[in-house]
C-alpha cells in the first residue's frame, strides 16, 4: 500500500478523538402537575403541523366522493400529462443538480482550504443569492437576456427584436436553478469538510503529497459521502422548485409536476383538487425517496474525524491567490451580479426593453410599486406581517417542543424531529394544497373556514419553517449541563419556571436566529402562498409573480430589488449575532 493510502486507511483509527463526556443524564423528571402540558403540546404540534396535512393531501388523491378509488389516481398519475412533466421534472432536476454540485464543490474546496482573501465575503455574497426568492432570480435572468434587456441594450448587445429569450424552456431552467442551488452544495460540502482533521492532510504533505493528490486521494473521498447528499439535496429542490420554473417553462408550455399541480388547480372541474393532489403524490415520492437516500448516505461517523484543528484556511494561497480571487468575483458575477444588475437596469428605465441612459434614469418604478399601488404595498404589508407572524409562532413553539425533545424524547427524538420535516422537504404547492384541502371546510365546533384568510398563509408558514428552529433548539438544549435546572427542580421549580428562567435565557440567541431565518425565507415565498392567496392576503412573491405574467417586468424588477434589500439587512443582522449563535447554524458562516 502506498504511503498515502496508508495515511487515508488509518484516518479513522489515528485520529479519532476520544468520546465526549457530554452532560450527566437528567434527573429531571415531568410530572403530571406541570409535564403533561408539554407532553400534549408536543404531540399536537406533530399532528396539527405534520401528519395532517399530508394524511389529507393522500385521502383526497385516493377517495373520491367518499369512496376508495385509487385506480382513479393512477390513471391520472400515468396520465400523458403528468407522465412529460415527470420526465422534464427529472430532466431539469438531474442535470441541474450535476451542475450545482459541479459549482458548489469548486467553490468549498477553494474557499475551505485555501486561506485566500475575502473568504468570509464570498460566502455571504454567495449564500446571499440563494436567499433570493427562485421568481426573483428567473425574473432576473428573463431581464438579462433576450431582444427586450435593457442591460443588453444599454451595452448595445441585444439580439435582434422578435427572437426568442434563449432561457425559455429546459435548457434555461436547468442552467437557472444549477446556478440558484449552487450555494446549497456549497454549504453542505464545506461543513463536510470542516470535519476533516488538518493532522491527516499535514501528514501527507509532509510524506511528499502534493496539493492535487491531497485533494484527490485524501479530501475527495473523505467527503464521498457529503458529495453524495450534496447532490441528492439539490436534486430534491429543483424538483419542488416552482418560481423558475413557472417563470421560465409556463410561457412556453414546458412543464414540470410543480407548475403541471399550478396548471391543474387554475382550471375547473369537480375533479380539479383530486387530479391535483394525485399529481402531488409523484412529487412526494419523489421528494421522500431522495431525502431516505440522502439521510442513509450521511456518514454516520464523521464526528469521528474531528480529531483536532480543522483545514480552514491550511494552504497559503501564494501565487495562486490573485487567480482563485478571479474566480471567485466571477462566480459571484454569474450567481448575483448580473441577476442584480439586470434588475437594476430593468427597474430604472420608464418601459422595459428601453436602454439605459441618462435621459431614460427615472426612479417612477420604485416610486409606483412601493408608494402609489395599493396592492404592492399591501403585499408588502401582507409578507411583513404573515413571516413575521409565523416566525415569532415558530421560536416560541421551538422553546418547549426542543425541551420535551432534547430531555425526555430519548431514541424517539429523531422519529418526531424527521416528522416535523415532512412539510419543511415536501414542495411548497404540495404542502399549499394540502392546506387548503385541510382548512376548506369549516372548521368543527368553530364553525369557520381558515380557506381565504391570512391565517391559513401563518399556519402553512409555521409548519413548513418550524423544523428551522426546533432543530438547532433542540441541539442547543440538549448540550446545556441539567445541573442547574435539576437544582431549580429540587427547589420546587416546576417545568414551566425552569423553561422561563433556566433555559430559555440560554437558547435565545439560538431562538432569535431561528425566527430571523424563517422570515428570512418566508418573506419571499412564493409556492406556499400561489395558491393560498385571495383578494386582500395577496403577498410579495404573489405580486411579483402576477406583474411578470402581465409583463410588467420595470415594475417587478423594481419590487424584486425591495425584496432583496429585506432579505439583506435581515441577513446582515444575523451576521452581527454570530457570536452569540452556535456554530453552524448560520449557513454562510
Amino acid at each position: 500500500m502506498s504511503d498515502i493510502g496508508a495515511i487515508r486507511a488509518g484516518a479513522r483509527r489515528d485520529f479519532a478523538p476520544p468520546a465526549a463526556a457530554g452532560p450527566s443524564v437528567s434527573l429531571v423528571r415531568l410530572t403530571l402537575r406541570d409535564g403533561w402540558i408539554l407532553v400534549v403540546l408536543l404531540a399536537a404540534s406533530l399532528v396539527l403541523f405534520a401528519l395532517l396535512p399530508t394524511g389529507r393531501l393522500i385521502i383526497a388523491a385516493m377517495f373520491r366522493a367518499g369512496s376508495f378509488v385509487p385506480d382513479t389516481a393512477l390513471v391520472e398519475i400515468t396520465s400523458r400529462a403528468a407522465l412529460r412533466a415527470l420526465a422534464h421534472t427529472l430532466e431539469t432536476g438531474v442535470a441541474s443538480a450535476v451542475l450545482a454540485l459541479a459549482l458548489g464543490l469548486a467553490a468549498a474546496l477553494a474557499v475551505t482550504l485555501v486561506d485566500v482573501r475575502g473568504r468570509r465575503v464570498f460566502s455571504f455574497l454567495f449564500v446571499l443569492s440563494m436567499m433570493m426568492a427562485p421568481q426573483v432570480v428567473a425574473l432576473a435572468f428573463i431581464a438579462a437576456v433576450g431582444p427586450s434587456s435593457p442591460l443588453l441594450n444599454t451595452l448595445g448587445l441585444a439580439p435582434e427584436p422578435g427572437s426568442p429569450n434563449p432561457l425559455r424552456g429546459a435548457g434555461g431552467i436547468v442552467a437557472v436553478l444549477a446556478l440558484h442551488h449552487a450555494p446549497l452544495a456549497f454549504v453542505t460540502l464545506r461543513a463536510g469538510l470542516r470535519r476533516i482533521p488538518r493532522e491527516l492532510v499535514d501528514a501527507a504533505s509532509v510524506d511528499g503529497a502534493s496539493r492535487l493528490r491531497v485533494v484527490t486521494q485524501i479530501v475527495l473521498p473523505l467527503l464521498r459521502g457529503h458529495i453524495v447528499v450534496a447532490g441528492i439535496l439539490c436534486f430534491v429542490a429543483g424538483i419542488g422548485n416552482f418560481g423558475i420554473p413557472a417563470l421560465l417553462g409556463l410561457p412556453v408550455n414546458y412543464l414540470t409536476l410543480p407548475t403541471l399541480i399550478y396548471r391543474r388547480l387554475s382550471s375547473l372541474g369537480p375533479s380539479v383538487i383530486g387530479d391535483a393532489a394525485a399529481v402531488s403524490l409523484l412529487l412526494i415520492v419523489l421528494t421522500v425517496v431522495g431525502l431516505l437516500v440522502a439521510r442513509r448516505l450521511t456518514p454516520a461517523d464523521d464526528a469521528r474525524l474531528e480529531a483536532g484543528s480543522s483545514v480552514e484556511g491550511m494552504w497559503s494561497a501564494g501565487r495562486l491567490g490573485p487567480v482563485l480571487q478571479a474566480a471567485m468575483a466571477l462566480m459571484l458575477v454569474l450567481v448575483l451580479g448580473i441577476p442584480l444588475l439586470s434588475l437594476l437596469t430593468a427597474a430604472l428605465v420608464p418601459t422595459y426593453g428601453v436602454a439605459l441612459t441618462v435621459d431614460t434614469l427615472t426612479l417612477d418604478n420604485f416610486v409606483e410599486v412601493l408608494v402609489r399601488q395599493s396592492s404592492t404595498a399591501r403585499a408588502f404589508r401582507n409578507s411583513l406581517v404573515f413571516s413575521g407572524a409565523a416566525a415569532g409562532l415558530v421560536a416560541l413553539l421551538a422553546l418547549p417542543l426542543g425541551y420535551v425533545l432534547a430531555r425526555y424524547a430519548g431514541t424517539w427524538r429523531s422519529l418526531i424531529e424527521g416528522l416535523f420535516e415532512i412539510p419543511y422537504a415536501l414542495p411548497g404547492i404540495v404542502l399549499a394544497l394540502a392546506c387548503i384541502l385541510l382548512f376548506l371546510k369549516p372548521l368543527p365546533v368553530f364553525e369557520v373556514s381558515l380557506y381565504g384568510t391570512p391565517f391559513i398563509i401563518i399556519f402553512a408558514y409555521v409548519a413548513r419553517f418550524l423544523p428551522l428552529a426546533l432543530k438547532p433548539v433542540t441541539a442547543t438544549m440538549a448540550q446545556l449541563d441539567p445541573s442547574v435546572e435539576e437544582a431549580a427542580s429540587v427547589c420546587g421549580a416546576g417545568a414551566w419556571e425552569r423553561l422561563r428562567h433556566i433555559l430559555a435565557p440560554a437558547v435565545a440567541p439560538t431562538m432569535a436566529a431561528g425566527a430571523l431565518l424563517s422570515f428570512l425565507i418566508a418573506f419571499n415565498e412564493l409556492t406556499v402562498s400561489a395558491l393560498l392567496w385571495s383578494r386582500g392576503t395577496e403577498t410579495l412573491g404573489v405580486v411579483l409573480f402576477s406583474l411578470e405574467e402581465a409583463g410588467l417586468v420595470s415594475p417587478a424588477a423594481a419590487v424584486a430589488l425591495a425584496a432583496v434589500a429585506v432579505v439583506t439587512l435581515v441577513m446582515l443582522m444575523l451576521d452581527r449575532m454570530a457570536g452569540r449563535l452556535p456554530p453552524e447554524i448560520l449557513p454562510w458562516r
